[in-house]
């Protein structure tokens, strides 16, 4: 799935200053560029989030993340802690460790539910489940997560930039809860389970109905009615598909197999 990950750019940028030189004490990049797990010395809280702020910039993210953390522990009550979470956030999730990335969104929002920025966290938390999708032969548990948190975005900041984002992964992600249906759908009608097999593609028309696998299911459903010797269901689905989607591939399909296995049935 693809990153777009919008910042809330006009907030992000640091106070002018000059930066400070900072030696950093184990905290530099370990093995595979993972930040090594050591304690990082007490320092002033611009120049640490500064040093952050840098690492993220050029591209070490954990090491970035673990320094916006220790702007929020060090510095609890100072104004930038409550920035050093958000950024946190982002930055883990740059680094792909979707699950710290949604705990420190998630706790951004616990401490500052009404907070401008809270839209952004709650897109971010979005983000990581969505990254997450597996394709449909795996179990889609995250699939729908990240369906829940898109619809979340969509309901409580309309109008937003993220909604607007968030409505076209909507979109995606059913269409892809509907190709796991399908897929299940066909195991089923291959080994021959006729009912389990129309159960899954009626899930598809009765919930994703805008997807790419209407037209598909709509067919299915010919095939597994005929196959439990009700050709007057099968034909009501022929109909739907003539209806919707005449002269497409899948009606001449349905079609023909109508007049092959039912030929006796009103015709479609």
């Amino acid at each position: 799935m693809s990153k777009l990950a919008f910042l809330p750019s006009s907030r992000v940028v640091l106070l002018a200053g000059a930066a400070v030189a900072i030696a950093l004490t184990g905290g530099c990049s370990g093995r595979g560029g993972k930040p090594k797990d050591t304690a990082y010395v007490a320092r002033d809280v611009d120049s640490l989030y500064l040093e952050a702020k840098k690492r993220l910039d050029q591209g070490e993210a954990k090491t970035a993340a673990a320094l916006f953390d220790e702007v929020e522990r060090q510095h609890p009550y100072s104004p930038w802690a409550r920035r050093a979470q958000l950024m946190s956030a982002f930055s883990y999730y740059s680094a792909r460790d979707y699950t710290k990335s949604i705990q420190s969104a998630q706790r951004f929002l616990s401490i500052h539910p009404g907070n401008k920025d809270a839209a952004y966290a709650y897109y971010l938390v979005s983000l990581c489940y969505y990254e997450q999708i597996s394709d449909v032969s795996r179990d889609q548990k995250t699939t729908l997560q990240a369906l829940t948190a898109l619809n979340d975005v969509v309901r409580r900041f309309p109008g937003t930039r993220y909604a607007t984002d968030a409505k076209l992964k909507v979109d995606l992600v059913n269409d892809h809860l509907a190709g796991k249906e399908m897929d299940i759908g066909r195991f089923y009608e291959r080994a021959g389970r006729w009912l389990a097999a129309d159960i899954r593609f009626r899930n598809v028309i009765d919930k994703y109905q805008t997807t790419s696998h209407i037209q598909e299911a709509l067919f299915r459903l010919v095939e597994t009615n005929l196959s439990m010797g009700v050709p007057e269901e099968a034909q009501k689905y022929a109909a739907v598909l003539g209806a919707n989607y005449p002269g497409s591939e899948w009606y001449e399909k349905a079609h023909a197999l109508m007049q092959r296995h039912a030929p006796g049935t009103k015709a479609i």
